[in-house]
């Protein structure tokens, strides 16, 4: 799933970088010394918001239009695409517990050869969801 959100870009008055706030992610401020720094680490910290906010089972907030932001003098804006299937596949760490429920025959033959369930399933996921 890919995403778009705004960001607001501020030049920083003691050095050439830019801060850079997701107005519609609240607390998602970063910063780079440079432009393209600035725009990278505002797609992994608005990334590790939504993902934060998908593993919590939240919904994902609205994204603003570019021109209905209001910026101070100086400021900008820029789009930011954001690859989530990639970045919760690289970086999504939460588990949640399955309940399951399977012939007793194949349980006894899994049990017998000491076979972990969660991670059989996790990796056939994993590959039924590259697969597409």
């Amino acid at each position: 799933m890919k995403l778009v959100y705004p960001a607001v870009l501020s030049p920083c008055a003691e050095n050439s970088g830019y801060t850079v706030t997701v107005p519609d992610l609240p607390g998602c401020i970063t910063e780079g010394g440079t432009l393209a720094e600035a725009l990278t680490m505002a797609q992994d910290a608005a990334s590790g918001w939504l993902l934060d906010e998908m593993e919590d089972g939240r919904p994902l907030p609205k994204a603003s239009r570019p021109d209905a932001l209001a910026l101070e003098p100086g400021e900008f804006t820029s789009l930011l695409v954001l690859d989530m299937d990639a970045y919760a596949e690289k970086y999504g760490e939460k588990a949640v517990r399955k309940n399951l429920t399977i012939p007793a025959w194949l349980n006894t033959f899994a049990e017998q050869r000491h076979l972990n369930f969660s991670q059989i399933l996790t990796e056939r996921l994993i590959d039924l969801y590259q697969q597409g």
